[in-house]
This record gives structure tokens, C-alpha cells and sequence, in this order.
């Protein structure tokens, strides 16, 4: 089954819904990781639901979502650019995980996790910074957290229902737009709640076996739809030798310098798709005495 987001409107009313179906950029996001089960459903969670809002934003820049834990996942990370090219990734506390561990366990044992989503600017004007706002861990599971940031954040009503396993992430979004908005006339008034009731017929296993489309027409099929345009989720990492420059210039010169006197070389291994880069002393020279971050050969790394 090949990746899709599919968009839809119901006629006649302030009603919009998206299906994501992402097993190929899935697979590809961990395959160099080895998350114990709960923590890879709970980021393929996050992956999907980064997925649907960020196809609803007008924005040319990243989405970032993140997670700061206080139980034995530290840190969870997606970031999904305009065009749908997703990452992600998870820090761990040396701690075991049980298998059965709820959403509470992993990130809110003590009350004190955070969910974060930042609007990245790729081409910022004079002026302008990343958004972001912050929110408590309020709710069970990835999706009554997110349904929680868009009340108190966005204003939006919206009802997300999310799955993962190691194969695929999936997700259904409803939102109840504004009555007047889009210029659409109102002549369904009731079609938020049929669209949520049946929206919460949906099995996981549907959501992960089913295309977007099979699953529209299964849940939707005696409702009249607006099909907008279909979009294909991919993996990407946007690391390169030049941004692991920047960081390293970020840390100072005497930190990195000590780690060249130590080890002789600084090695860098991306958290997100595990690529590794080195950087030697006649590199860590070049990086503070020009601020230049590239190399000639980029293929080394």
C-alpha cells in the first residue's frame, strides 16, 4: 500500500475530514532504531497527527511537534516540512519499559510533560520567529492531547483517532470549522456529529490495513464529499555536513576543541535517520577561523 493523505469537505456544511495512511516513510524513519513497542506506537502516533495538521497549514516551513517526557521517554520528535517530507525520533532514559506501558507511564509519570508544536519559518521575514506554543499532557492517549492543544490553542474542535504498529501510522481528523468560513453555505447542520459518531466506528487495524480511500468510502460512503487533492507523506532528513557545522560553532571552541584533544576527531550521528559525520582538527580549525560550515568533499561524513 503505497503512502496518502486524502482531504475531503462535507457538502454543505463547515465540515472537514483527512485519512493518512504512512508505512513505506514509517519503516524507513526507524529502521535504524530499535524503540521498544509502546514508545514506536506512541511516536508513529505523533508522525500521523504531524501529517494531518500540518497539510491543513498555510505555511512554508516545518511543523514541529515534541514531546518532553518526565517518565523513561526524555524527549519524542517529529518534524513534517510543507511538501509532507516527515522525520522523527525518540530519547530514552536508561530505564526499562514494559510492553504494556500507558501514555502516562512513558511521558507523564509525574504530572510534569509537555507537548510543544512549532511553525518553523523556512524563509522568515525581517522580524519574524519560529511560533510555538506549549501545552500540558492532558488526556490518555497522542490523540487527546492534540485534540486538547487545538481547543486552547487554534480554537478549533477537532477529533483525531490514531494508530501505529512497526509496519504503518494512521489517522482520521475531523474539524468543525468556523460556520462562515470558506464562504461555503450552511445547509447540513448535523453533519458534525454524523461525521464524528462514525468517524469513532473506526478499528485500528482498519486505519492500518485499509487504503485512505477504501476507508472514506467504508466510514462516509452515504455522505456527500468534496474530494480535494491526494498527497504522498515521504521520509527525508534535512541534516547535512553544513548544519552539524553550525552546531558544533554553537557549542564554542573550547568544548569542541577539548573533545579534538581527547579523541582526535568530533563524530556526529544524526538522531533522525543515523547518518554519521566527522569532523577532524584541520576541520574544527576551519569551522571557528571562517564560520564556514562546508566542506569542498560534502561526501565524506
Amino acid at each position: 500500500m503505497s503512502d496518502r493523505l486524502i482531504k475531503f469537505l462535507f457538502r454543505g456544511a463547515p465540515v472537514r475530514g483527512e485519512l493518512v495512511h504512512v508505512s513505506d516513510a514509517w519503516r524507513e524513519m526507524t529502521a535504524h532504531q530499535s524503540y521498544p513497542p509502546p514508545v514506536k506506537r506512541l511516536l508513529g502516533e505523533m508522525v500521523a497527527a504531524a501529517a494531518l495538521l500540518a497539510s491543513n497549514i498555510k505555511f512554508n516551513g516545518a511543523l514541529i511537534m515534541q514531546v518532553y517526557g518526565d517518565g523513561p521517554v526524555k524527549l519524542l520528535v517529529v518534524e513534517c516540512q510543507p511538501d509532507l517530507a516527515l522525520r522523527a525520533t525518540a530519547k530514552l532514559r536508561d530505564e526499562p519499559i514494559d510492553e504494556g506501558a500507558s501514555m502516562g507511564a512513558l511521558i507523564n509519570r509525574g504530572g510534569r510533560g509537555r507537548f510543544a508544536i512549532t511553525l518553523d519559518p523556512r524563509d522568515p521575514l525581517p522580524g519574524q520567529s519560529p511560533y510555538q506554543g506549549v501545552v500540558s499532557l492532558d488526556g490518555e492517549s497522542m490523540a487527546d492531547v492534540l485534540e486538547s492543544y487545538m481547543r486552547r490553542s487554534e480554537q478549533l474542535e477537532t477529533r483525531l483517532i490514531l494508530a501505529a504498529d512497526d509496519d504503518a501510522t494512521a489517522g482520521l481528523l475531523l474539524q468543525r470549522l468556523p460556520d462562515h468560513g470558506g464562504g461555503r453555505p450552511v445547509t447540513d447542520e448535523d453533519a458534525w456529529d454524523r461525521a464524528i459518531t462514525l468517524g469513532a466506528m473506526v478499528q485500528p487495524e482498519e486505519l492500518l490495513r485499509l487504503t485512505p480511500e477504501t476507508l472514506a468510502r467504508r466510514l462516509y460512503g452515504q455522505e456527500k464529499l468534496d474530494h480535494q487533492a491526494t498527497l504522498v507523506p515521504r521520509f527525508a532528513c534535512t541534516c547535512s555536513r553544513e548544519r552539524i557545522g553550525r552546531m558544533l560553532v554553537s557549542l564554542g571552541q573550547e568544548e569542541v576543541d577539548s573533545i579534538i584533544h581527547d579523541l582526535g576527531t568530533v563524530h556526529v550521528t544524526c538522531d533522525f535517520c543515523s547518518r554519521e559525520y566527522s569532523f577532524d582538527a584541520v576541520d574544527v580549525a576551519q569551522l571557528f577561523a571562517s564560520g564556514d560550515t562546508a566542506r569542498p568533499d560534502d561526501r565524506r561524513h
